[in-house]
């Protein structure tokens, strides 16, 4: 009994040492790195504590079934479970990150879970659970508090569940249950689930020989599931579906053959292994990202190159690999429909099945190469953990760096926040530039501070603040004012003007002269540009510089697009509003960005003047220009 007795503590003491370990990576610095709290963090914790508090969202909606905030709806699961974490701590940026870590952490223990069911190997289960622990890509979706970050800890139970179903002939009643809530988690607890669960559900079909009916009834259970998401979409129109509208590349304007293949380039574009395994330096990443540096371990690129063609060659008659593969297909799909490459956040699946298809390599190298067997084992560990120490310290390295401190508005509450509560001026107005919601970081760190947020004022966007009150903004100032602090975007000022009465022009005073001063390039389709214009008022009424950005009654440049024969194709393109008042017989310049159509072709850039809310200048007789535009 010696020999097993130290062979079982042998591995306690691994696997205590192990999970120490990551345990101790995952909270340390929590919540100071990132430091600071993205805006939408802070949209997520403020709607989590107001629900906490309430039972209602930032807009006073009773127990929303999707979350509003920022022009789309945000799913929840992940802001109901922080409600219920609030409950018991209260708002807290610690809390919150340590949820996110909490989801980190499980994600590695579920992996490891799944390869000791796969394999029946202890050493291979630390490994994949080391490696979904230590990935960067995973570790760095733990550090923030957004939706996404729970996403791969529930699609490693999911394939947990999938994989005990699969061991059984035929499904039991629980199996059926369990597929059914880990389909409906996925599908409402991150905005690219609406679109993978049901292809997540689809893949189930691989599993139909000789289980027709529970795999049916596991179909149309998780079908029922979706009802309230219908149901939601029908009552709020597009509310699941605007969202997509503006990061997508699908218009009606583009060809099947184009969108096509702009799907190929993107999806290819996506699976680029430099990207996922060397560096990966792009924008639309450096949310969670630290740029160069890589998203995946080395490890990982082997074993799930080995995996892959194992599970080709010879597991191609097995339904659980073959459903690995086809996730692992999958999971590229709803990244490859929006603008952006290698979109990490929509991307997030992609990792845990890479993670997954590994497993095989590791029991291959067991049954045929026994004799290398552990000394490559402990090379693979030794790998994993060296990279991860390596992307340890670039992590914490890159978290003073001023876009990392830009980025999460780490110096807010200290530059922006502290002096305005300081004065006694009340309340403190807030003015966003659509776009930049700087409001709820003003509720959120108002809301830790225990304010009262009566202490705050959003303003609509056609109302500006009295002269003599305070100010925050994310806005362009025009208006004379007394800039108390600044911190990119945001600007603390007090208007020392009151606002002007704005009201529609009259007739007359509708006219313009314009004049295009720059040579109009060949546009590229989609392609998008700023040209100056010359502005000339030769009507007999003043023109008011705008106070706020989309104000009503606002005099502005804008221009349309018209094919060769003169018909409309699009419509309200630009805008670039008047930066300085234009009194009777004045001018000025001013710089207006216009965007191609998506379609080659001769085209007529229409340019023209618009009071918002009353009449573009031609219609009321004024004379715009109409310049041809090639576009390739």
């Amino acid at each position: 009994m010696t020999g097993p007795t130290l062979s079982s503590n042998r591995w306690t003491l691994q696997l205590a040492l192990l999970i120490a370990f990551v345990t101790v990576v995952y909270i340390y610095q929590v919540p100071n790195n990132p430091a600071g709290f993205y805006i939408d963090e802070s949209s997520i914790a403020y709607n989590a504590y107001t629900i906490s508090s309430k039972g209602q969202d930032e807009h006073g909606t009773r127990w929303p079934l999707f979350f509003s905030a920022f022009g789309e709806y945000k799913s929840p699961t992940y802001i109901y479970l922080l409600a219920a974490v609030f409950r018991i701590t209260g708002p807290s940026t610690v809390a919150a990150r340590l949820l996110s870590a909490a989801f980190g952490l499980l994600t590695g223990f579920l992996l490891g879970i799944l390869a000791y069911r796969i394999t029946k190997e202890r050493e291979p289960a630390l490994l994949i659970g080391l490696i979904g622990s230590l990935s960067p890509w995973l570790f760095e979706l733990s550090r923030v508090t957004l939706e996404v970050a729970m996403y791969p800890a529930l699609l490693a139970l999911f394939l947990v569940c999938l994989w005990n179903a699969s061991q059984n002939a035929k499904w039991s009643v629980k199996d059926i249950v369990s597929l059914i809530i880990t389909l409906s988690l996925l599908t409402y607890s991150y905005s690219i689930g609406r679109l993978l669960g049901p292809m997540l559900a689809v893949g189930l079909l691989l599993f139909i020989r000789g289980r027709t009916r529970p795999v049916l009834f596991t179909l149309l259970g998780y079908a029922a599931s979706l009802i309230p998401a219908l149901i939601y979409q029908v009552r709020h129109a597009e509310a699941l579906t605007n969202r997509f509208h503006y990061i997508t590349y699908i218009t009606p304007q583009r060809s099947y053959g184009d969108l096509a293949l702009q799907f190929v380039k993107r999806y290819f574009g996506n699976l680029n292994p430099w990207r996922i395994f060397i560096w990966e330096n792009s924008k639309v990443s450096e949310i969670i990202h630290v740029p160069g540096t890589q998203p995946m371990l080395i490890t990982t690129a082997v074993l799930a190159g080995v995996g892959v063609w194992l599970v080709i060659t010879r597991r191609n008659r097995d339904a659980w690999w073959r459903y690995i593969l086809y996730g692992l297909a999958v999971s590229i799909v709803p990244a490859s429909l929006t603008k952006e490459y290698f979109h990490m956040l929509r991307l997030v699946a992609l990792p845990v099945f890479l993670i997954v298809v590994g497993i095989p390599a590791l029991k291959w190298l067991r049954e045929a190469h026994s004799k290398h067997y552990r000394t490559t084992l402990s090379a693979l560990f030794l790998l994993t953990l060296g990279q991860a120490l390596i992307f340890q310290y670039q992590y914490y390295a890159a978290a003073r760096s001023p876009n990392r401190l830009h980025t999460f508005d780490a110096a807010y509450s200290a530059t922006i926040l502290e002096p305005a509560l300081a004065r006694s001026e009340r309340p403190i107005y807030i003015a966003d530039y659509p776009g930049v919601p700087g409001y709820i970081q003003a509720y959120w760190y108002g809301t830790l501070r225990g304010l009262d947020l009566s202490t705050f004022t959003k303003l609509p966007p056609e109302e500006s603040a009295p002269s003599g009150a305070l100010v925050i903004t994310t806005e362009e100032l025009f208006a004379k004012s007394e800039i108390i602090a600044r911190l990119e975007p945001y600007t603390l000022y007090m208007p020392l003007e009151p606002p002007r009465v704005r009201v529609p022009l009259p007739d007359n005073g509708f006219r313009a002269a314009l004049q295009v001063l720059d040579q109009l390039p060949v546009f590229q389709a989609g392609q998008t540009n700023g040209i100056r214009v010359r502005i000339k008022n030769i009507s007999d009424s003043q023109w008011l510089a705008r106070e706020r950005v989309g104000g009503r009654y606002q005099v502005s440049l804008g221009n349309h697009w018209l094919n060769a024969s003169g018909t409309m194709i699009t419509n309200d393109d630009g805008r670039a509003p008047l930066a300085t008042d234009l009194k009777p017989g004045e001018a000025t310049e001013s710089t207006l960005w216009i965007t191609a159509p998506i379609k080659p072709g001769e085209y007529l850039l229409e340019i023209d003047m618009l009071q918002e809310g009353v009449s573009w200048f031609a219609a009321k007789g004024s004379q715009p220009v109409r310049i041809p535009v090639r576009v390739l």
